[in-house]
């Protein structure tokens, strides 16, 4: 290594079968009344209810905001944040995926530090309070939210998706309970898993990768490759179920601590003109991306490309290839759509395609990869993703 690193982490962890029952006992020494920031969905599942049990059980009160119904906005980051202040709620819980992760980041930084969340983009305001504590709980095995000290949040003015990142944001404790991921339908099973994935391989490939990030990210890969299918196929497979959840943690970790790289600079303005969710525009970009970066990182795809296929023994380049390839089939077997199919309007997209461009560059995190787009090429790869095709010639064990 050239020069230090660093690893930053939640405080407490919990993981396994039955971690949430934890929630009490967590939350009772952290505060006295929790806002639990979740959606409907979540509610009907019972899930905030029993969350809500296990704080009453231990004495610690409960108010609820169930206003996320898509992506997070700064909407409803200030919806919520009034909701805690008027019911002076001291902790804050998130229970669900990425969007009810990301807004109860904004929320507990909020509640002890003045002004818009945009404030805190890069290069601009420090936050300088200690957040409320945050208990975060994924109801998904993707988003590995609950372990990074990112926040994305739409500012609905401009239609630009905020990236937001700073230690402050990191949950003090993850409770990562794949019980809970049971109840995820099969396209948020695909979309949210191929989104992990993306996680790990930027991590992976990343500039700022390092030897700690490097061990995180290659276990999720592993992890993931081998078990996403099944859970798409049999949601009820708990083994799988708990192998994905254990990934996409695993991703979270590796990703904020390398940083992610060309996906995720192309996908947020996608999520923010189109309304796109996180995870399936990651899924619908990363395959191309790799493709256009394979020439820049041969050896670390080829790291991938084992994982796909272990027994192949051949050079870096045929397995990066097949890294590439396996990645698009993988794709395909899993109903993850392009663009077109989603049913973004050609004309509309190709109208936007010079501003997605220049705020994906704006965003950092092209620069991350290992190969670098000119805003020209950026504008091409936003055009070949738009109709990209992802069945291919691999075979996916």
């Amino acid at each position: 290594m050239e020069k230090f690193a660093i690893l930053r982490t939640p405080q407490e962890i919990y993981y396994g079968r039955g971690a949430l029952d934890n929630v009490g006992l967590e939350a009772a020494v952290k505060g006295k009344k929790a806002l639990i920031v979740s959606d409907k969905v979540m509610d009907g599942f019972g899930y905030v209810s029993k969350c809500r049990d296990f704080l009453k059980k231990e004495g610690v009160e409960t108010e609820v905001y169930l206003g996320i119904e898509s992506e997070p906005t700064d909407h409803y980051v200030s919806e919520a944040l009034e909701l805690l202040k008027a019911e002076q709620c001291d902790l804050v819980i998130s229970l669900g995926g990425g969007s009810c992760i990301d807004t109860a980041k904004a929320i507990a930084v909020l509640a002890n530090n003045e002004g818009y969340i945009g404030d805190y983009r890069p290069n601009r305001e420090k936050v300088m309070n200690k957040p409320l504590p945050h208990i975060a709980i994924p109801t998904t095995g993707g988003t590995g939210s609950e372990a990074t000290d990112v926040t994305v949040i739409t500012n609905t003015t401009d239609d630009i998706k905020m990236m937001i990142k700073q230690s402050p944001f990191m949950p003090e404790v993850a409770i990562v309970d794949p019980l809970l991921t049971v109840s995820s339908p099969q396209t948020i099973t695909a979309a949210t898993g191929v989104d992990a994935l993306s996680h790990a391989i930027e991590a992976y490939l990343s500039k700022q990768a390092h030897p700690m990030t490097d061990t995180f990210a290659l276990s999720a890969m592993k992890l993931i490759v081998e078990n996403l299918f099944t859970a798409y196929n049999d949601g009820e497979n708990i083994d799988a179920r708990e192998a994905m959840s254990l990934g996409a943690l695993q991703a979270g970790i590796a990703f904020t601590n390398a940083s992610v790289c060309l996906v995720h600079g192309m996908s947020r303005p996608i999520g923010a003109l189109f309304h796109v969710p996180h995870g399936y525009s990651n899924a619908m970009l990363l395959p191309a991306v790799l493709e256009y970066s394979q020439e820049a990182c041969i050896d670390r795809l080829a790291d991938l490309g084992r994982i796909f296929l272990p027994d192949q023994f051949t050079s870096n380049a045929e397995l990066a290839d097949i890294a590439v390839e396996s990645v698009k089939e993988l794709c395909w077997k899993l109903n993850i759509p392009n663009l077109k199919e989603w049913g973004i309007d050609q004309a509309a997209f190709n109208h936007a395609i010079g501003k997605m461009a220049v705020d994906a560059l704006d965003s950092g995190s092209p620069a991350n990869n290992p190969r670098v787009p000119t805003q020209d090429e950026l504008e091409q790869l936003y055009q070949t993703c738009f109709e990209y095709q992802f069945k291919s010639g691999a075979k996916v064990n």
